[in-house]
């Protein structure tokens, strides 16, 4: 079992995409607050959030995942319910 936070586990997910420290990112962190944060990245940061928390997203949860913050509380309602 992994000790590290489901946030903290996404911060990193999101720093490794994005090609950043992880301390670069927080919850508030958005695409206004990341220039190469585009389309294809936000696909790119889905794709590695549901290969490495094994979970799927639907189009509309995708379309949600507006900032970190969105992205944890979405990913944490399928981690608990998986």
């Amino acid at each position: 079992m992994m000790s590290t936070s489901l946030p903290d586990r996404i911060c990193r997910i999101a720093a490794d995409v994005f090609g950043l420290p992880a301390a670069d990112i927080t919850l508030q962190t958005s695409p206004q607050t990341i220039e190469h944060w585009d389309s294809v990245q936000h696909l790119n940061l889905v794709l590695a959030l549901e290969q490495e928390l094994g979970v799927e997203f639907q189009p509309e949860e995708v379309e949600e995942m507006k900032d970190i913050a969105a992205v944890v509380r979405i990913a944490q309602g399928k981690v608990s319910s998986s």
